[in-house]
């Protein structure tokens, strides 16, 4: 069974940073593209990074680039995302996500905004980030 888990999320203040984690399991973690979404409160979910199976590409959203990065680590099957420089507007629960498309501007920013498509396969439950003073 495909599994994915995210850790690293929580409570920071602005201007802090984190790391979180991304780890599979029942697939070959370094096979596949693997990209980072989130969800605000009332909001659709959106695109934040992604990152190639051999690490040689990675994208991002307009709205983290330059603060967020994302890498991996295929031997220990870790995709991890290091968030610098957090702001208010960064709180949303963080999902990683198995990508069955290659990780492009147009994975993170589907047209149809639809992220059930075929290009995005098993998601994980997601790790909370607040960011607040």
């Amino acid at each position: 069974q495909v599994q994915l888990e995210e850790t690293g999320g929580g409570l920071v203040q602005p201007g802090g940073s984190l790391r979180l984690s991304c780890t599979g399991s029942g697939f070959y973690l370094d096979a596949y593209a693997i990209g980072w979404f989130r969800q605000a409160p009332g909001k659709e979910r959106e695109g934040v990074s992604c990152i190639s199976a051999s690490a040689h590409a990675t994208f991002y959203a307009e709205s983290v680039r330059g603060r967020f990065t994302i890498s991996r680590d295929n031997a220990k099957k870790m995709v991890y995302m290091q968030m610098d420089g957090l702001q208010p507007e960064d709180t949303a629960v963080y999902y990683c996500v198995q990508l069955h498309a290659p990780c492009a501007p147009l994975t993170l920013a589907p047209f149809n905004g639809d992220f059930d498509g075929p290009g995005y396969g098993t998601w994980g439950r997601g790790t909370q980030v607040t960011v607040s003073s």
